[in-house]
């Protein structure tokens, strides 16, 4: 991994605070140029896309040059400012600084994922791991509302549970229009809940190695499965992001899920986790989702509906098609129970 720490001498520059020294409450125009530019050092060298990377970089040095953050002098309003500012730029969701109170420690290039967050502070107990409401609604149609794709070492065990309760429904709905993404791994393992067989999903192209990886749903899932053949509806939103948006376009591309709603919020980037300064942080896109159907991505266009509803009407109209369908495959004679 690149070493993207700032080198500064003390000796040589004895009037020059750096981001060790930070005080908590307020920051200098130093502090603010030493993070903006290891942002935009390391934005050029791995962001996704390079053409853009370099724009962004050099954006952000005009911004440094002129003090356009000098109004920002706490730092968790100038990571926010500067998140704000990247995303304008790139069109990029994924993009975020972080600001840690605590020192951040310089990268070990034997430990992996050493930035990674902690499971519990974006996907633990107090969302439930992001299972909402797991429930069966009139004429056999099962319901899942889910919040976060949580890592599957700790839900694996939850999905197991709402997935086998909902495998006897004869239609099931998927309700994401509350869920900004999560854990690609997730994701996969859901899907292979919805299949008969295993299926490719969306390969992960990696700049800064210029390699693809491929991805293929899990051969076998814990519990019961709902199958490959009867229907299910996602509904989606412009909040849908990120790990939610790729489970819904590569079954929707597999012509697998009906979607329903508007479209989603446009995150085909995964990123990785970058020490910028002893107290900031961003999240870099670095990678882009491919889609072996497609062949491209929903990056900053969204998963486009089928059926295209208002989201906060999104359910009604899942409901109104699930009984539709039931109505159909009922025998001569026979009612589907309301």
């Amino acid at each position: 991994m690149k070493r993207i720490l700032l080198a500064l001498s003390w000796a040589l520059v004895p009037c020059l605070a750096t981001a060790a020294d930070l005080d908590n409450s307020v920051m200098t125009a130093d502090h603010q140029h030493e993070v903006i530019e290891q942002a935009a050092e390391v934005i050029q060298a791995r962001y996704v896309d390079p053409e853009l990377g370099r724009k962004v970089a050099l954006a952000l040095r005009q911004q440094a040059s002129i003090d356009a953050f000098k109004p920002y002098r706490e730092p968790e309003a100038f990571a926010q400012a500067l998140t704000v500012e990247l995303r304008k730029l790139s069109g990029d969701g994924h993009f975020r600084i972080n600001y840690s109170a605590q020192p951040v420690p310089p990268p070990d290039a034997k430990t992996v994922d050493q930035y990674e967050e902690d499971d519990d502070s974006w996907a633990g107990p107090a969302i439930n791991y992001g299972f909402e409401s797991v429930r069966r609604l009139d004429s056999d149609i099962g319901y899942l509302d889910l919040r976060v794709f949580a890592p599957p070492r700790v839900a694996a065990d939850l999905l197991q549970s709402a997935m086998t309760l909902l495998a006897q429904s004869k239609v099931l709905i998927i309700d994401l229009r509350n869920n900004g993404g999560g854990d690609s791994g997730m994701d996969m393992l859901m899907a292979a809940y919805l299949l008969d067989r295993p299926a490719e999903m969306s390969a992960i192209y990696d700049r800064p190695s210029n390699r693809l990886t491929r991805a293929t749903s899990p051969v076998w899932v814990p519990g019961r499965r709902f199958g490959g053949t009867k229907p299910v509806y996602v509904l989606i939103s412009h909040k849908t992001f990120s790990a939610a948006e790729a489970f819904t376009y590569d079954l929707q591309a597999m012509h697998r899920v009906t979607v329903v709603g508007e479209a989603s919020g446009g995150g085909a980037h995964p990123y990785e986790r970058r020490r910028l300064t002893d107290h900031f942080l961003i999240k870099l896109p670095e990678m882009r989702s491919i889609n072996p159907i497609t062949g491209t991505d929903w990056q900053g266009v969204g998963v486009k509906p089928d059926v295209p509803t208002p989201p906060e009407l999104a359910l009604d109209k899942a409901l109104e098609l699930a009984h539709a369908t039931l109505a159909k495959e009922a025998g001569p004679g026979e009612k589907p129970m309301h």
